[in-house]
């Protein structure tokens, strides 16, 4: 048999989404950033190696 569920439900405010939407997209540029970072230097790496 089935067990019943409760749901609370609490009020989302429009700076709980904003936050939330600001963590997303810090994480996501220091992400780029670093990526880019990397390959740029893989990428020097590989030309003074095998250049």
């Amino acid at each position: 048999m089935a067990e019943q569920q409760s749901y609370e439900f609490v009020e989302v405010k429009a700076a709980d989404i904003m936050a939330e939407r600001q963590a997303l997209w810090d994480g996501f540029t220091r992400f780029v950033t670093i990526g880019t970072g990397a390959t740029i230097v893989v990428l020097v790496l590989i030309y003074l190696l095998w250049g």
